[in-house]
């Protein structure tokens, strides 16, 4: 078959390298370049084994913060916007235990099927992203987030996660870069097997593999609309031309929301803004971090990428805002230099980013068909924070949802 992938980011060109694969004719379709919009610049951390959504019942607790602090990691900002609300509504309805409890289950068994598939994929392209697999700590400076983390655990581990939680001298021991920061931690869940990766170099040598066996990528050319006929999409309409195939693949993040409403269908698929810096840290011992670290009140994460410190975080429900204000950049550089204080005058030029992460109410991505959609248009959007790490198993998914070639 014939497929058009519509999308270049990481979920996108993973889809497109599983179906490459399985021997089907492949076309990837984006407005930009691979990997140059949300996918370029995220926290880099594959959470395979910690994947706790954030719809959540302590987001209760949390509103007031949430509608009316100015520094407030997560924020919310109601806007004129229906389908603003219309997600915000549903987001809520989520939080409660037992959807959480069900979304981490699902989440984890799509998150093993991504890591195999990565793995597989690692073994046979030998990307050059930076990869590594020094675990992950996940820091708690309070008695109650503690406990939160530790029935989280206890779920996970039901789940065949395996994660352990470990005092502040216990976390300075496995990252010693946490030394100045050891009075701050009240404990941190360990997760060994988590790994690191620089997503926009993997994005750019899967779209060079692709090219290079066969497969067309049509860059910066903008997806504007559907030819369908007899109720089957038949072809894409873009800035350039229009793009025939047997089936399509929407990969386009936000904006497949709106690629949706063209074909009668309502996807749930709202932006979670986020915003990240990369520095080069000092490069002595133990003044930046070689194990993966989220720091749990600050919603901020920092991974090593060879030489450089990826420092990412923070969620936004404001619309497809995509400025970066100079104070969410200022907190960034804040949190790295209180977390790790050896790091280094390493912030004059912090490279600055942000991205609107595609997020569904639950956090459970949107793969394969939707109702009301033409059966041969599948969808694999919504992974919200977790894209890099969910792509390839969704790509997956994705597949075997189709003919084989």
């Amino acid at each position: 078959m014939h497929i058009c992938v519509l999308g270049a980011g990481i979920v996108g060109l993973a889809t497109a390298w599983e179906l490459h694969r399985q021997g089907h004719s492949v076309t990837v379709v984006d407005r930009a370049l691979p990997g140059s919009g949300t996918s370029g610049g995220n926290g880099a951390q594959l959470s395979y084994s910690y994947v706790a959504p954030l719809a959540d019942p302590g987001i209760w607790g949390q509103l007031p913060k949430l509608l009316l602090a100015a520094d407030s990691p997560l924020k919310l900002r109601p806007r004129l916007d229906p389908l603003q609300w219309q997600w915000g509504l549903r987001f809520l309805a989520a939080c409660n235990a037992g959807t959480a409890r069900a979304t981490t289950a699902q989440l984890l068994i799509l998150a093993a099927e991504s890591r195999a598939a990565f793995d597989a994929m690692r073994a046979k392209l030998r990307p050059d992203c930076d990869f590594s697999t020094t675990g992950k700590l996940v820091l708690y400076d309070s008695a109650d987030g503690l406990a939160g983390a530790r029935r989280q655990l206890e779920l996970q581990r039901q789940l065949g996660s395996q994660q352990h939680l470990l005092t502040a001298q216990e976390c300075v021991a496995i990252e010693p870069a946490l030394d100045g920061y050891r009075r701050h931690i009240a404990g941190a869940v360990h997760t060994p097997s988590e790994c690191a990766a620089d997503c926009l170099k993997l994005c750019q040598a899967l779209a060079r593999a692709l090219a290079a066996d066969g497969a067309r990528l049509l860059l910066k050319h903008e997806v504007q609309g559907w030819v369908q006929r007899g109720g089957i999409a038949v072809a894409v309409r873009t800035t350039a031309s229009e793009v025939e195939a047997d089936a399509f693949v929407v990969a386009l993040g936000t904006a497949s929301h709106a690629i949706g409403r063209q074909l009668g269908v309502y996807l749930p698929v709202y932006p979670l803004k986020g915003y990240s810096i990369t520095v080069t840290p000092d490069p002595a011992p133990g003044a930046a971090p070689r194990v993966s670290v989220t720091d749990s009140a600050r919603k901020v994460v920092f991974a090593r990428l060879g030489e450089r410190l990826r420092v990412a975080g923070m969620a936004e429900i404001v619309g497809a805002d995509t400025r970066i204000p100079p104070e969410r950049i200022r907190t960034l550089v804040a949190a790295t230099q209180a977390v790790f204080p050896q790091c280094g005058p390493v912030f004059d030029a912090p490279e600055p980013w942000t991205g609107m992460r595609p997020a569904t109410p639950t956090g459970l991505p949107i793969v394969g068909r939707v109702a009301r959609a033409p059966a041969n248009v599948l969808f694999n959007t919504g992974h919200g924070a977790l894209g890099f790490t969910l792509a390839f198993g969704s790509a997956g998914r994705i597949a075997a949802q189709l003919p084989a070639a």
